[in-house]
C-alpha cells in the first residue's frame, strides 16, 4: 500500500512542475524552482546532520 501512496505521491509533485511550466509564467516556475530548492536544503539539514 505504502509503495502505490507514493507513486501517487510523485506523480502529483511532477503533475505540479509540469503545470507551473506549462503556464509560461516566469514568475510562477521561479516560484516552484525556488520553494523545491529551500525545502531540499531544509531536508538535508533536518534529516542527514
Amino acid at each position: 500500500m505504502g509503495s502505490i501512496v507514493s507513486i501517487l505521491y510523485k506523480a502529483a509533485r511532477s503533475a505540479n512542475d509540469v503545470s507551473k511550466v506549462a503556464s509560461g509564467k516566469p514568475s510562477r516556475v521561479a516560484k516552484r524552482a525556488a520553494n523545491k530548492a529551500v525545502g531540499r536544503s531544509l531536508l538535508s539539514k533536518l534529516f542527514f546532520k
